[in-house]
């Protein structure tokens, strides 16, 4: 992919992650947000499991999961839709940075450190 056309998708990732870039400001603002979203809605885990096709037990084990942050992805979006939800995720620089802002600096530590290496062959 060339430069131009990298710049134009992280221009467009940005713009579409904002949301996501928000919320990664706060700590841990997904933390345990299975049984939150389960019990703000009022869902019985024997419900959910019913339609999951799991037992109950299998509904909080993989709540515990999530907390411990082993879940996977697919239990995630499977729980989700038994409680009429969609999964949806993001991946944005740390401290709220745009994917610019973060491609900018990797180019100047990647400059910084030629400058470096070149001044010790001097």
């Amino acid at each position: 992919m060339r430069e131009r056309e990298r710049k134009a998708a992280r221009k467009k990732l940005d713009e579409e992650m904002r949301p996501f870039r928000q919320a990664g400001r706060v700590k841990g603002p997904t933390n345990e947000l299975l049984r939150a979203v389960r019990q703000a809605l009022g869902i019985p885990v024997a419900e959910i499991a019913g339609k999951m096709g799991v037992r109950s037990s299998g509904v909080l084990e993989r709540e515990m999961s999530e907390a411990a942050g082993t879940i996977t992805m697919k239990f995630l979006e499977r729980q989700a839709g038994a409680m009429g939800c969609k999964l949806v995720y993001g991946i944005v620089p740390e401290g709220g940075k745009t994917l610019e802002r973060l491609a900018e600096e990797r180019y100047w530590e990647g400059e910084m450190g030629k400058a470096g290496a070149e001044g010790l062959r001097d």
